[in-house]
């Protein structure tokens, strides 16, 4: 290799690192990212006609997670439909202790059998000693 050919390498590796730094032989001028868009004026929101909280008022805000979820996804109760009111005037009204009378001979179940029977009768434990069998 001749020496300007050398020269002429080291010269072009030397311009070429140059330029990956900010500064130097090859310096640009580059767009300011914050001068690209005007920035508006602040402006005063209007009134709101907000009131002030009444001592002793609830929050607005407050509820049960469970009440906040569902009005979060389906936006309150809604009225039902002409399907959904037939079946519940079809169905008729359920006693007030119906859950605490589950038990009594008058009420109509369904059997289930004996399996069924056996899962509800078994005692409640902390689940250690569980095993599962599979008749084979």
């Amino acid at each position: 290799m001749t020496k300007f050919a050398r020269f002429a390498l080291i010269a072009g590796l030397g311009a070429m690192t140059a330029a990956c730094g900010s500064g130097g032989l090859l310096n640009r001028e580059r767009p300011d990212e914050f001068a690209v868009q005007r920035q508006a004026p602040l402006v005063v929101p209007p009134d709101f006609n907000l009131v002030p909280p009444q001592p002793g008022a609830p929050r607005p805000a407050e509820g049960s997670a469970a009440t906040q979820t569902l009005e979060a996804l389906f936006g309150g109760p809604q009225p039902r439909s002409s399907v959904e009111t037939s079946l519940l005037e079809r169905a008729g009204s359920a006693e007030p202790g119906i859950r605490s009378a589950v038990g009594d001979p008058n009420t109509a179940t369904v059997a289930k059998g004996s399996v069924t029977r056996d899962i509800i009768a078994a005692p409640e434990g902390d689940g250690a000693t569980a095993s599962a069998v599979i008749p084979g």
